[in-house]
């Protein structure tokens, strides 16, 4: 087992085993996914507010999202993907946060967090910690955001990012999205 160059937190290993660790922040870890994360997404995905702009259904069951876990192909595929967010002194999963490549070829940055997680910070935190690891770790040369129109608080972390206003459009299941991008530099 290869130990990271940088702090290890204990919230990184999982049954003695050292989990991927992308990147973490003053308050947060972020790390890749495992299956052992399927009650919270299963949770997360329970709550409709968070799932008020999405797009998406929630699991049936945790087994079912346990199988998504197992069978995420984005790390393999691109690279990177969406990554678990704990509180880095507590190791308590809080949401999701990262980049993926979406259905247009684009690389967008998502995030979802459980209820209890909104207004402390913690999105806009994890978006520029992942907007920062694809400029500088992945070479992206640019990341999107997507947000139903009318979801006020993900479009502000956009903002907040640096992000800036691109179009209007459709996207997975949102009738009525906004893009905004930024480029590496900007």
């Amino acid at each position: 087992m290869s130990i990271p160059s940088h702090p290890v937190v204990p919230e990184i290993l999982f049954n003695s085993i050292a989990m991927n660790l992308i990147t973490y922040t003053e308050r947060l870890t972020l790390r890749e996914l495992i299956p052992g994360d399927a009650m919270h997404f299963f949770s997360l995905n329970a709550d409709p507010e968070v799932l008020r702009y999405t797009g998406d259904e929630p699991f049936a069951s945790v087994a079912a999202a346990e199988t998504f876990l197992w069978n995420y192909p984005d790390y393999q595929r691109n690279g990177f993907g969406r990554w678990a967010v704990l509180d880095r002194e507590a190791g308590e999963f809080l949401g999701w946060c990262g980049l993926k490549r979406n259905e247009e070829g684009l690389v967008d940055l998502g995030f979802r967090f459980y209820r209890k997680c909104w207004g402390k910070g913690y999105a806009t935190e994890a978006a520029r910690a992942s907007v920062a690891y694809g400029f500088e770790q992945l070479g992206i040369s640019e990341i999107i955001g997507r947000a139903a129109i009318d979801n006020r608080a993900s479009i502000r972390v956009l903002e907040k990012v640096g992000m800036k206003f691109w179009k209007e459009g459709r996207c997975e299941g949102i009738e009525r999205a906004v893009y905004y991008r930024v480029k590496r530099g900007e």
